[in-house]
């Protein structure tokens, strides 16, 4: 019994440490969201590069031995090229990602908003409901559109919540150990 009670405190003391690391990223996106969107556009660029070099060294192994070889080379470049663009202009792509996350949401509002005008029409009480979940939807992806970093941000919010509300769970999980 007592080497289930270590395992269960070295696994809640783990979890604490996890959920300590997860908070100091999600204080880390939440404050400075823009440099955070950089740093991904960096790496997928890198990660899009590399998979463009491997398929060009892929071509260069192959050529002649399989009718695949003219798309490796054509993949290797195209993805070398995307790799460069999204690193030249990570700036662009983050807007460009806020912007469609904002038009996704406001597309959903007017969706959810017709819907709430259909189910007045069948004299359904929830209607009233819908429109206005639907209006808060559209004026969140208003906001959206207009202030792109908040995804991050918010991301980050979320991230500090859930570490904290894991803490708080682990400490109670671990004062619970004892008592078995």
């Amino acid at each position: 019994m007592e080497h289930l009670k270590d395992i269960l405190k070295k696994t809640g003391w783990t979890s604490i440490i996890e959920s300590l690391i997860f908070i100091a990223l999600g204080i880390i996106l939440a404050w400075k969201p823009d440099q955070v969107m950089a740093i991904i556009a960096y790496i997928i660029g890198i990660v899009f590069i590399v998979i463009g070099i491997i398929k060009m060294i892929n071509y260069v192994q192959d050529k002649g031995k399989s009718d695949l070889f003219n798309y490796e080379l054509v993949y290797g470049i195209m993805s070398i090229v995307i790799g460069i663009l999204v690193m030249a202009y990570n700036s662009s792509i983050s807007k460009m990602f806020g912007i469609i996350i904002g038009l996704w949401i406001i597309y959903s509002a007017v969706v959810r908003a017709s819907s709430a005008l259909k189910l007045r029409a069948l004299s359904s009480n929830i209607w009233i409901y819908t429109l206005i979940i639907a209006i808060v939807m559209f004026i969140c992806g208003l906001y959206v559109t207009l202030n792109q970093s908040v995804i991050v941000t918010t991301i980050g919010i979320i991230m500090i919540v859930y570490g904290i509300m894991d803490i708080a769970e682990n400490i109670i999980f671990l004062k619970n150990v004892k008592q078995l």
